[in-house]
């Protein structure tokens, strides 16, 4: 047994700046490549033909894209179903091409191209093609964090159990029964500091966890409309996949957010950083992204990892295309830890999102959109 020691510190110097993950893209090429090989194998027991993209700097026992991000790609044939899974991680699943079904114990999803949706953490799921074509999707997942933490536990042992048609809810305070209130309850010292009782400490708020279904033939509608804010605006045009169980951390699921994005010709983004890692998948049109003073060319069917976090960063579309993509970004999670430094205008200070008030943009009343 190796014995158990302490480490010296003491006046150690600022680590300096992050060693970072370079920005890596996967052509469409090879992507349709995968695809194909992945088609091209004998079904898995469980049914799930899974690759994930691999950034060369992760470690073999935790492959992923970013740190804290894992990408992969999934193939389900015509007549397949998988066999039903549960996990710890939550994930955020997106439809590359065909048809497919989503199933969870209380409700299932129609999912078509460019449809998104989440899997809750700890609720059984599965999947099934009942088309004529491959049912193809990336599924983003924080299990890389988990795996980490030693704490990504995956039950294959389930079974999904349709109890109703509603989502699951909290149990009231006033119907639960033995010793969950304490007499003394929840106080405060001074000043804010506070003392809680067991009693409460395990048993906080409970907040409904729901599958949620973002069909992309409803999102386009709404994206489109973001054209008309014109070539002076200085945000990004984008509508966020928002889960109202992440509050304030304005997340599609508690780890991550997934935006919906679209770039009108000739757009170019100010330059800005933030903690948080991104990964875009560019499914229409074409352009660049300047990451850490390096241009990168990308077009219709490539993945990027745009932003390995705190790199100073912008992107751009083509002069003769409209640009689609999808980013799924870990804010989320940066937001709980307080560790979400953002800085939107390099000429500014940053900011710790969540904690400090955010960023502003030019938009002005008479350019808002009525749905």
């Amino acid at each position: 047994m190796t014995e158990h020691h302490f480490t010296d510190v003491s006046g150690a110097s600022a680590p300096g700046e992050p060693d970072y993950w370079q920005p890596v893209i996967f052509r469409a090429a090879e992507i349709e490549a995968e695809i194909a090989r992945l088609c091209d194998v004998a079904r898995p027991a469980n049914g799930r033909r899974s690759s994930v993209f691999t950034h060369p700097r992760a470690p073999a026992e935790n492959p992923s894209l970013a740190p804290g991000i894992r990408v992969s790609l999934e193939v389900l044939l015509p007549g397949e179903r998988t066999t039903p899974v549960r996990h710890t991680s939550t994930q955020v699943g997106f439809c590359v091409s065909g048809t497919g079904t989503v199933e969870f114990d209380d409700r299932s999803f129609d999912v078509g191209q460019y449809d998104g949706w989440n899997h809750p953490s700890w609720q059984a799921y599965a999947l099934r093609n009942d088309s004529t074509e491959p049912f193809v999707r990336f599924t983003y997942s924080n299990a890389p964090v988990l795996e980490r933490l030693n704490i990504h536990l995956v039950d294959d042992a389930v079974e999904l159990s349709p109890t109703s048609d509603a989502p699951r809810v909290a149990v009231p305070a006033e119907e639960r029964t033995g010793n969950t209130a304490s007499p003394f309850g929840t106080f405060e010292l001074a000043d804010g500091a506070m003392l809680m009782p067991y009693e409460t400490l395990i048993s906080p708020p409970a907040l409904p966890s729901p599958a949620l279904h973002w069909p992309w033939v409803d999102v386009k509608r709404h994206l489109d409309e973001l054209e008309a804010l014109g070539d002076s605006y200085v945000g990004r045009r984008l509508y966020l996949l928002y889960n109202p169980l992440t509050g304030r951390t304005n997340g599609t699921t508690p780890s991550f957010f997934a935006t919906m994005t679209i770039r009108p010709p000739s757009i170019v983004d100010r330059p800005h950083r933030h903690v948080s890692a991104a990964i875009n998948y560019f499914f229409h049109g074409s352009g660049w992204s300047r990451v850490g003073g390096q241009r990168y060319e990308w077009s219709a069917g490539d993945l990027m990892l745009t932003a390995p976090g705190w790199m100073i960063h912008h992107h751009a579309s083509g002069d003769d295309s409209h640009v689609y993509e999808l980013t799924v970004q870990d804010q989320p999670m940066n937001i709980a830890m307080e560790s979400l430094l953002w800085q939107e205008d390099l000429k500014r200070p940053p900011r710790v999102l969540g904690s400090e008030s955010g960023f502003a943009t030019n938009r002005v009343p008479e350019q808002a959109v009525t749905a």
